[in-house]
């Protein structure tokens, strides 16, 4: 089946698009994972929004997301979080086609920048088979054990936590 891919600015979302992405993230991250926490952080208005459906349309379901955090500063690099896939369309190569997606959009965005993600610690192999690496020790978010990653050059004096 075909996917289509938009990139967008938070301001150029529709508000079916929005809700689409805050029903996933919903679905995926509060209740599947039995966590509940605010998803609404601040950060989306600040953020370029990958999504991913079947159709073209507005109204389709989204079966893939992510959001890139836009770097605040000469020394910080760009964050790609609220990785997603649809229950449905796992296990078929979509969340590493969305990964990859994210990091070739990271790097047209911002170049020569590193690309951070905080990686749930079950997953460090699949984000270290796509090219980040481990950067700090594990730490508790929202109750889900998480490390921080990396990926590309990392500039003198880029810490991995920002």
């Amino acid at each position: 089946m075909t996917t289509y891919w938009k990139l967008k600015k938070f301001d150029e979302l529709s508000t079916t698009e929005l809700y689409n992405v805050l029903h996933l993230r919903q679905e995926v991250f509060v209740v599947e994972q039995n966590c509940p926490y605010l998803d609404c952080d601040n950060k989306d208005q600040m953020a370029h929004h990958l999504l991913c459906s079947h159709s073209e349309s507005q109204a389709d379901e989204l079966i893939a997301y992510l959001r890139i955090i836009v770097p605040r500063g000469q020394e910080d690099a760009p964050h790609i979080g609220r990785i997603a896939c649809h229950t449905k369309v796992r296990g078929n190569g979509l969340g590493k086609e969305l990964v990859e997606k994210g990091i070739s959009h990271c790097t047209r965005l911002f170049p020569e920048k590193p690309i951070k993600i905080s990686a749930q610690r079950y997953l460090v192999n699949f984000y270290t088979d796509l090219g980040f690496r481990v950067c700090s020790a594990p730490y508790d978010e929202d109750g889900i054990p998480h490390i921080e990653m990396i990926y590309l050059n990392e500039p003198a004096g880029l810490s991995c936590r920002s």
